[in-house]
């Protein structure tokens, strides 16, 4: 049970102390809370305060931790800052806690602007600087807070149901309160079948198949998560009460409460209502009593059902001042997307409501009228089938709630600023200067009684009160008085921004840029520029000189407890928060450091060598600094370096061993330049490098020294990350043993604490790409041209790659030993004595055969088959007993055929020191040194075999459908080939006998290899720029790039200005500030030229073009996927217009077209374990058809991400998906509606609004709308789905069918045919293209045209493709198959009518009008039969299944529970590993998804 003591003095000093101007209200805007926390969200916070310390220190017990919100806030760092006085110690109950931490709460609880549902959820009072707390001066008592860690179902706000479906709702009348539900979670067993959704972690990442058994060198440690004890859950049911608020000025109104609730809770949701949001010093009384900020509703005494709480004006201090008009600022600026265009403060941009008209908030019922009101449903002329149109503004679209209600022309500080000290005497704070929407200019006093208006003007000073003499306590109010336009529109603005979507305002972890923005005023905004010049420089003004301690918060973070499950999830949380603020802050740096405002601590040096720290985070720039790099590749070495460092932090952060810490590291690319940010190890700035290494080298293996403690750290990781312990020499010759590479150093704090740095080899080498003398590669390398010298030597295989390979000599020691055993067996029944020669020769001959390759080729695919009868044979290998010498042997040949380096368990490890230059192994290790290179060299082999192949093969398959550059990447990588094989991947592409089938990877592959030749070219290009040429010559390098104007001019940056005398050099310029216009003259021939050499060089792919518009003839490429890849790529913002990139006349792009260049970041992204076991628990149920108990874990699991990560993110999105489709199959379409309006909009602000994944959520959910008879909406979001598939890759795309085909039915749902039928047509013809004439979508593609001509009356057409149809169903089905039945009566059916119609005619003909015509049946299709059609081709089939079914179907699956319980006891080292075989015509949605995020399909929904 948490216990949270929060002291309000406490929390009031240091809510004073940290934000810089208090980022309090304003930040709602930012940061809402998604109502108080539930109950099962947060531990709460602990504060003592230390007494003594001056700059009080904050210890929290472990058990215990900061921020109530669920949200983990937004905006930088503005809020945390560590005064704190650490006390250290062994003291396992204690660890401590930077005083950051308490800032988060207050920078976090920020309730956004609405009200969620709050029907008794129990939760820690979000801290909050606005409440004003001057009234109370001395330290107030601390009340207790009790919080249950207790997960639930429901979670308000976010997760799953709400009692409205859109999840806002105001607090007006009393809801009756619902009590909770106390569930205790039940610990998932894992899954027996995994279905991988979202990012797993690297080790769960397996495509070829499920889990396999944990063996000698898996991560057989017992995972976080698996032992629940029964301590965790506390439920305690509280029933909510409601209040009367008594506000100045307005209508007494009841508020829904909950016991656990704080006071402050109840100040958040006044300053959110829209009749009170205007007010921020206030407090609340009951029966004349003031209530204390952070006392719990139920401890405050007679507070009960029907009380009156009085709300009291308390007097102001200047920062309550500042506060206030923040808050009046941001309440302006609430609609206004220019934050989100900018990229500053966690904010992105969402269009989902410009579609859905805000039809989805009411729980599917329609405003509108019902299914057949007449619809507008012709898409624009770009969004048809064939436009070759692809125009950029629709991208965008303009949101009607972003014309701005303008209410004030200005609202600035005054210039007379700060009062002097005879006005400070008469209560005057500060002075604000307004110009009212009539052009009155007015001057304001802000006392601490309120605001008024005085008499000074811009050049006069008079603080005398002016006419008329109002005092209002509220800003908002004084305006009222003197501006009607202020008044109107000040009320529809706080009307409109409570109606929007919670997600369309929560700030997202970490920050989300666009590449393309609308031209915006650039207004005056006081609050923006006071950030910009204070608290941005890193120096939070109310602390001075003190910033973040980030090393001692990421590490404390770590320390955390984690042996339950509030315990982890408290401790994630934290590492999350820390991490995505570290994230922020260390971009920000980055920025400031190219852009020269951080005086390097080495400003003599040139500019390359230069090093800084700012805010206590170390930068340095991706250059080759003293030669460090000289054997490895110089500059490029060192460019690349840190992308591998990252990815070594990343590994050794997931394996999580206690003691061994990692530094918090982010890599920035801006500008052209790379920027390592790294947290500063205390006390390695007073020492020499060489003094403080304790283990490693710092010059790459001449010296090279270990330490016991580190060796006992890193022998720990050894086993999850397949690393080798081993020896080598140093200068002296003596034996070093090391268990990391030579360069990983080991240096020990001033903090005690051990780190380990430069992990930029923790994999193997890929020997593809590092010839080395001597040593030949085996054949499978050398026929596909390798090795290839590559420009630097540092390429590593991938994690994924590493793994992937261990698995598949896994496998293959299987067969061996069990082969082995088999033969054993057989020749024991034969004849006993022939047996030593037989079994001699046998064990003899197999390990000589190389395994690999001929392995490789026959269980690529991990079939279903393949894994059962790894599990034979492990039955098999498991049953001998090993006491049996000969079945020793047998093992013994198999470890030592496969390269295992125990010869009594399977145990593959690598040595990541084989082959680095300068790295020497003693005498007695060559033969551990000689099998160490073969098992590197077969590595290599296996990608070039087994791995390239097999994604060629799940291309063909359409297992994956990547359909932009990052998402072919991302597949890339979780096979664990590196992007420098892309030319590879596309050499096979090219080879494949489906290469038809493939045209869409082929395209996105040269597109891709074409856009990373470009970024290559263009950092070097930007590296020659100074800040006043920056967008004059990115513009010219787009014109160069993708413009078919054959000369473009770039416009030198002397246009705007003329100096009169060159300003002598300045000695410490910012990187790259050479007088430098090189640039200036790149021609398009020269850069395609450079693209088509580098493709070579890099990728070693022959690109055959010579300007853009021959790649796009020869590749089917479209310009303007190439403008969005490159932007991404680099940062690029560019105005959202129209380019006429075909002008042959003049430029495509202006300097003016270039609006801001933005950093790419790469960071480590935190996991949430126990959420991920939990949501793997809930597919797994799912898939064995318990829908219920499915939907409550992954309910749960939603909870707990919620927990760690806040409202948004990437696996929380995925989260949703999946509930929705679940309420969606169960037949809650209201609740699945809101889920899924949830997953769109999560996605477009973490993922972006053009991201595939993105085009998948809408796709969804058009579904859920359709089914909910919301029919235009429903075709407003397939059609802007369709726009986003065309301008990120085109329409031929298999995806293009699946999206027609819904687009088509919908249409032939309305009546409107011959729109249908284009849509359908076309979706026919993608099939058939990518799926083969004679597949299953094509047939069902057939039949859905042939319903069209029906409803058309057009028999023949009709009867013309349900023939085809018919046709490959009886080839590929059978006669007696039902769906071939079904073809067989349609065609019938369609028969009859045919002739009754031509029987119509023929009257018609003979008798002229007078003929007597029975009346023709023409049906329009009904809502039902269309939507079950959706269903079928987007893999939902509900079968029909009567009580006995089901009882025989619960009865099945129950014994074969049994049966994996019996086999799992038996056999402890196994787990199970059975997949099911898709059916025949398997969903089109599961071919859609990326393979790591799959939708089930269960016996009662298979696809």
């Amino acid at each position: 049970m948490a216990w949270a003591r929060v002291c309000a003095s406490c929390c009031r000093q240091l809510a004073e102390a940290v934000l810089p101007t208090p980022t309090g209200v304003g930040a709602e805007e930012r940061t809402p809370l998604l109502g108080p926390t539930p109950a099962s969200q947060s531990p709460g916070p602990s504060i003592w305060r230390v007494p003594g310390s001056p700059d009080a220190g904050f210890s929290c017990p472990t058990n215990c931790f900061i921020s109530s919100d669920p949200l983990w806030g937004g905006s930088g760092e503005a809020g945390l800052s560590p005064g704190g006085s650490f006390t250290r110690g062994p003291e396992a109950t204690r660890a401590s806690w930077p005083t950051a931490v308490l800032a988060d709460l207050e920078q976090d609880a920020r309730q956004g602007e609405c009200a969620l549902p709050r029907a008794a959820t129990a939760g820690l009072a979000p801290l909050k600087p606005e409440a004003n707390q001057s009234s109370s001066p001395g330290p107030t008592s601390c009340m207790g807070a009790k919080v249950e860690a207790q997960p639930r179902t429901r979670d308000t706000g976010s997760a799953g149901p709400e009692p409205q479906s859109g999840g806002l709702r105001c607090h007006g009348g009393p809801v009756s309160p619902e009590p909770r539900k106390g569930r205790r979670p039940t610990t998932p067993e894992l899954p027996s079948v995994m279905l991988l959704n979202g990012d797993c972690p690297e080790s769960l990442k397996k495509e070829e198949g499920p889990a396999e058994p944990p063996r000698e060198n898996g991560l057989d440690e017992t995972e976080p998560g698996e032992e629940t004890t029964g301590q965790e859950v506390i439920v305690i049911q509280d029933t909510g009460f409601s209040v009367k608020i008594l506000a100045p000025g307005i209508e007494p109104f009841s508020l829904q409460v909950s016991p656990q609730e704080m006071v402050q809770e109840i100040h958040q949701v006044l300053m959110d209502r829209e009749d009170t949001c205007h007010r921020t010093c206030f407090s609340l009384h009951l029966d004349g009593n003031m209530l204390d900020h952070f006392s719990e509703l139920r401890s405050v005494e007679g507070l009960q059902e029907g009380s009156v709480l009085r709300v009291v004006e308390e007097p102001y201090t200047v920062r309550e001042a500042r506060i206030h008009v923040r808050h009046v600022r941001d309440l302006l600026k609430s609609l206004d997307p220019s934050d989100a265009f900018n990229g500053v403060d966690c904010n992105s941009l969402s269009f989902l409501s410009v579609f859905t008209d805000g039809d989805l908030g009411d729980s599917g019922k329609r405003k509108k009228g019902l299914e057949m009101d007449p619809i507008d449903c012709t898409p624009p002329e770009y969004i048809l089938p064939g436009s070759r149109e692809r125009p950029l503004c629709p991208l965008q679209p303009q949101n009607r709630d972003w014309k701005p209600l303008q209410c004030l022309k200005v609202l600035t500080m005054s210039g007379w600023n700060p009062p002097p000290g005879n006005r400070r005497m008469h209560g005057d704070l500060m002075y604000l200067f307004v110009i009212t929407a009539e052009d009155r200019q007015v001057s304001i006093t802000a006392s601490t009684r309120g605001f008024y208006l005085n008499q000074s003007t811009a050049y006069h000073f008079n603080p005398k009160p002016a006419s008329p003499r109002f005092l209002s306590h509220s800003l908002v109010e004084l305006l009222n008085q003197i501006s009607p336009t202020f008044k109107k529109n000040f009320a529809a603005l706080q009307k409109k921004r409570v109606q929007r979507h919670p997600f369309e305002r929560i700030a997202t972890p970490f920050q989300v840029y666009s590449w393309t923005a609308p031209q915006a005023e650039h207004a005056m905004d006081c609050v923006r520029a006071e950030d910009a010049y204070t608290s941005r420089l890193g120096y939070e003004e109310h602390i001075p000189g003190q910033t973040r301690d980030w090393n001692e918060e990421l590490q404390t973070t770590r320390e955390l407890p984690r042996k339950n499950l509030p315990e982890r999830l408290l401790r994630e949380r934290a590492i999350f928060k820390v991490h995505s603020d570290f994230t922020a802050a260390a971009t920000r740096g980055a920025m400031a450091v190219i852009d020269g405002n951080v005086m390097a601590i080495n400003p003599s040096e040139e500019t390359k060598m230069q090093m800084f720290i700012w805010n206590n985070i170390f930068f340095s720039l991706g250059f080759d600094v003293r030669d460090h790099y000289k054997d490895f590749g110089g500059d490029v070495a060192a460019y690349v370096a840190p992308t591998n460092d990252l990815n070594g932090v990343r590994t050794y952060n997931a394996v999580d061993v206690e003691g061994l810490y990692t530094l918090g590291t982010v890599v920035v690319d801006y500008r052209g330049y790379r920027v390592t940010a790294q947290s500063i190890i205390p006390g390695i700035l007073e020492r020499d490098q060489e003094q403080s290494v304790i283990y490693g080298s710092i010059d790459f293996g001449k010296t090279v020294v270990s330490h016991p403690r580190y060796l006992e750290l890193l022998e720990r990781t050894s086993r999850p990350l397949k690393i080798l312990r081993h020896r080598v020499l140093n200068d002296r010759d003596e034996e070093v043993e090391l268990c990391s590479s030579v360069e990983c150093k080991g240096i020990i704090g001033n903090d005690g604490r051990h780190y380990i740095l430069d992990l930029l080899r923790t994999f193997p080498p890929d020997l593809n790409f590092l010839p080395v003398p001597g040593e030949t590669l085996p054949e499978e390398c050398a026929r596909a041209g390798f090795p290839r010298a590559h420009r630097h030597k540092l390429c590593c295989l991938r994690q994924e790659l590493v793994d992937a390979f261990v698995e598949h000599r896994y496998l293959l020691f299987m067969k061996l030993a069990a082969l082995q055993l088999m033969q054993q067996k057989a020749s024991k029944m034969e004849s006993p004595t022939s047996l030593e020669n037989g079994d001699g020769l046998s064990s003899e001959s197999k390990p000589d055969a190389p395994p690999a390759p001929e392995a490789g080729g026959e269980e690529e695919g991990s079939s279903a088959s393949g894994l059962a009868t790894v599990k034979e044979l492990a039955e098999t290998v498991a049953s001998d007993d090993g006491t049996d010498p000969r079945g020793r042997e047998v093992i013994r040949n198999a470890c030592k055929a496969v390269g295992s380096i125990s010869s009594t368990a399977f145990d593959v490890r690598f040595n990541p020191d084989i082959f680095s230059p300068g790295v020497r192994f003693p005498e007695s290790c060559q033969e551990e040194v000689r099998d160490q290179k073969q098992l590197l060299k077969d590595a290599a082999a296996f990608l070039l075999s087994c791995q390239i192949p097999g994604l060629v093969k799940d291309f063909t398959d359409h297992a994956v459908l990547p359909m932009d550059g990052a998402t072919l990447a991302e597949v890339m990588r979780q096979r664990g080939i590196n992007m420098r094989y892309l030319g590879k991947v596309l050499d096979l592409v090219m080879r494949s006998p489906a290469r038809d089938q493939l045209d869409h990877i082929y395209k996105i592959g040269i597109g891709e290899l074409i856009t990373r030749s470009a970024k290559h070219i263009f950092k070097t290009y930007l590296q020659g720029v100074e800040l006043s040429g920056l967008s004059a010559a990115i513009s010219h390098f787009l014109n160069c790039f993708l413009s078919s104007y054959p000369n473009p001019v770039a416009h030198l940056p002397a246009d705007e200005l003329i100096s009169k005398k060159r300003n002598r050099r300045r000695r410490n310029r910012p990187p790259g500030a050479a007088d430098n216009t090189a640039w200036a003259v790149m021609t398009p021939q020269e850069l395609w030229k450079n693209i088509c050499q580098e493709a070579k060089n890099y990728f070693d792919f022959s690109l055959e073009c010579e300007t853009v518009d021959q790649a796009v003839e020869t590749y089917g490429l479209q310009k303007i996927t190439l403008l969005r890849e490159i932007s991404l790529k680099t940062g690029i913002q560019i105005l959202l217009k129209e380019y006429s990139f075909d002008s042959r006349h003049k430029p495509a792009f202006t300097e003016e077209d270039v609006l801001n260049i933005f950093p790419v970041v790469k960071h480590v992204n935190p996991k949430a374990s126990d959420a991920f076991h939990f949501f793997q628990s809930g597919q797994a149920k799912v898939q064995q058809g318990f829908l219920k108990e499915g939907c409550e874990l992954i309910n749960e699991a939603l909870n707990l991400f919620n927990n760690v990560y806040g409202a948004m993110h990437v696996e929380i999105c995925a989260c949703l998906r999946l509930l929705a489709r679940l309420h969606y199959i169960m037949g809650d379409y209201a609740e699945a509606l809101s889920n899924q309006q949830k997953a769109v909009l999560m996605s477009e602000r973490v993922m972006g609004i053009e991201h595939p994944n993105t085009i998948q959520e809408y796709m969804h959910l058009a579904l859920y709308c359709f089914a909910s008879s919301q029919l235009s909406t429903a075709l407003s979001l397939l059609y802007r789905a369709r726009y986003l598939t065309l301008l990120v890759f085109g329409e031929d795309h298999p995806e293009m069918a699946l999206l027609d085909n819904n687009i088509g039915l919908v249409l032939h749902g309305v009546m409107e045919y011959d729109l249908s039928l284009r849509f359908l047509e076309n979706a026919l013809a993608v099939s058939t293209k990518y799926h083969g004439p004679k597949s299953l979508k094509v047939a069902l593609s057939h039949h859905l045209v042939a319903r069209v001509y029906e409803s058309k009356a057009e028999f023949r057409s009709a009867l013309q493709h349900e023939k085809e149809g018919y046709t490959i169903y009886k080839t590929q089905l059978g006669e007696d198959h039902e769906k071939t039945k079904e073809s067989s009566e349609y065609l019938k059916c369609l028969t009859q009518q045919a002739v009754a119609l031509q029987r119509t005619m023929n009257e018609i003909y003979r008798n002229g009008s007078s003929a007597n015509i029975p009346p023709l049946k023409f049906t329009a299709p009904s809502m039902a039969s269309v939507l079950e059609q959706l269903n079928v081709i987007n893999g939902i089939l509900f079968i029909p299944l009567s009580q006995k079914d089901l009882e025989n179907l619960k009865a099945e699956v129950a014994r074969r529970q049994q049966l994996q319980e019996a086999s799992r006891n038996r056999d402890k080292a196994e787990e199970p590993m059975a997949t099911e075989p898709e059916p025949v015509g398997a969903s089109e949605d599961a071919a859609t998804q990326p393979p790591a995020a799959k939708d089930p399909s269960s016996p009662s929904l298979q696809g």
